[in-house]
């Protein structure tokens, strides 16, 4: 807890050199301008192209944690789903999920922050920099959403 409020962590992931792809760190991008304007010390972002068994350690330090990512899947604009840990991996390490993280997390530090996966809906994922206008669209209701949650987390579960 920082002071009266839990520390929330707003980690996006992906690449935005693809396209759509950026969608996640996009999102943490403007959730960190937004948090220094409103000057919300509470709220950390933080990005990476994937996530890795390190970040285990990461979440460890929060009371709440937002991973954000570009979907393929047929979601409207974005979903966003309470997460649970899971000790399902894929065949590679190169890349590992989120609930794999907080399932580590759990196994490792003995915490289990309370964790979302924030889906945002993408359409194309070719090598540019320019994301198209409808995943844009998602990306800000899913922002105004997140905004609202993370205002409102503080006075419900403090």
């Amino acid at each position: 807890m920082t002071g009266n409020h839990p520390k929330i962590l707003v980690y996006g992931y992906g690449n935005p050199g693809r396209q759509d792809d950026g969608l996640g760190v996009v999102l943490a991008e403007e959730v960190a301008r937004w948090c220094k304007d409103d000057q919300l010390v509470y709220v950390d972002t933080d990005t990476n192209y994937q996530l890795n068994v390190e970040d285990a350690a990461v979440i460890a330090g929060y009371d709440m944690v937002i991973f954000a990512d570009a979907s393929q899947e047929d979601v409207p604009a974005f979903r966003f789903d309470r997460l649970m840990p899971s000790a399902k991996t894929e065949f590679t390490m190169h890349a590992v999920s989120p609930g794999f993280i907080l399932h580590l997390c759990k196994q490792l530090f003995s915490r289990e922050p309370e964790t979302y996966l924030l889906h945002i809906r993408g359409y194309e994922w070719e090598f540019m920099n320019e994301m198209t206008e409808k995943a844009r669209a998602n990306l800000h209701e899913a922002f105004v959403y997140v905004k609202a949650f993370i205002s409102d987390f503080p006075r419900s579960n403090a």
